[in-house]
């Protein structure tokens, strides 16, 4: 069995603790974490176009790529350590959602974390990246929430049923 567990800044202990208490013995690990390019490529664009060419040492997105490269393997090392087991460490660069879904294509099982709304049970608890990687992963998915549920008190009421025809 091949279990990938998405490392998202914010929710990974979760998927971690999922992975570690539910994963088979046998199971092949990975933990995968996707660092969105969206923020240093900005950083990159406005440096060239605003601010000048050809000065790479002042560009700011090479820096913040460096910055996040290295966030993401002390997230990965910690997601290793915190599992207590060997799994494979898979970082990548890209749209979060589509990446993660490419990770899931050999995969028997996905494992991540709601990410959204934390007060109430619902479509809201899944933000847009992860509501797609749900929707559109090729494999099952084991979705845990990062702490305790709230209560079904929290689901929204019935709408009003319609007004009788005349």
């Amino acid at each position: 069995m091949k279990v990938i567990v998405w490392v998202a800044e914010g929710t990974w202990e979760a998927a971690v603790d999922a992975a570690r208490d539910l994963a088979p013995a046998g199971a092949g690990l990975t933990l995968l974490h996707v660092t969105d390019e969206k923020v240093a490529a900005t950083a990159h664009h406005a440096y060239t176009g605003l601010l000048g060419r050809g000065r790479r040492d002042r560009d700011p997105g090479v820096r913040l790529e460096a910055l996040s490269q290295a966030a993401a393997a002390d997230l990965l090392e910690a997601a290793a350590a915190r599992l207590g087991r060997d799994a494979a460490r898979q970082p990548r660069r890209g749209r979060l959602e589509h990446e993660v879904v490419r990770a899931a294509e050999d995969a028997d099982l996905l494992i991540c974390a709601r990410d959204g709304a934390r007060d109430r049970l619902g479509p809201r608890s899944l933000a847009p990246p992860t509501r797609f990687v749900v929707d559109h992963a090729p494999c099952r998915v084991l979705l845990v929430w990062p702490e305790p549920p709230p209560g079904l008190d929290s689901l929204p009421p019935h709408p009003p049923a319609p007004p009788a025809p005349r």
